[in-house]
């Protein structure tokens, strides 16, 4: 599944304020209560589910990228919000670079085989230099949109 069918300019925060990996989570999540994706009811258990995953093991996957996820039962489909850090955030990567594009997912419990396709794909389009340097320049969310749908359609 590709991450702009996922997205929509409301679904993205530019200018992230969170400084810390439990912060971001937190920002993000807020973004999808606020946006109504997620009942505010239900915020403590997606951020728990959150912290759960993280915990095990961090999910950023180097080159300035995180992608949390985690699943959640309540929710029909695949729910995703995209962060970007100026300043990047220390999520505990591999390669231990501060993270500026955090992508969070949340996932119905049923669909992991489709989770983990998303996840395989947003992890192909953001290994990509050019396109992490397009969405560093881009100051808006409908720029941030634009570019990763470009970027997806245009993908080998």
């Amino acid at each position: 599944m590709k991450l702009a069918s996922l997205l929509s300019a409301a679904r993205i925060v530019p200018a992230m304020k969170a400084t810390t990996q439990w912060e971001a989570l937190e920002e993000l999540a807020d973004k999808l209560v606020e946006i109504g994706s997620v009942a505010g009811d239900r915020r403590n258990d997606l951020i728990d589910a959150l912290h759960a995953r993280e915990e095990q093991v961090s999910t950023g996957i180097g080159h300035g990228v995180a992608i949390p996820h985690a699943y959640c039962d309540k929710i029909e489909h695949i729910l995703a919000v995209f962060g970007r850090s100026e300043e990047g955030i220390d999520f505990e990567t591999c390669d231990n670079a501060p993270v500026h594009y955090v992508i969070l997912l949340v996932v119905p419990k049923e669909q992991s085989q489709m989770h983990l396709q998303t996840l395989a794909a947003i992890a192909g389009l953001m290994s990509r230099g050019e396109v992490r340097e397009r969405l560093k320049i881009s100051g808006t969310r409908e720029g941030i949109y634009a570019i990763i749908d470009e970027c997806e359609a245009t993908e080998a």
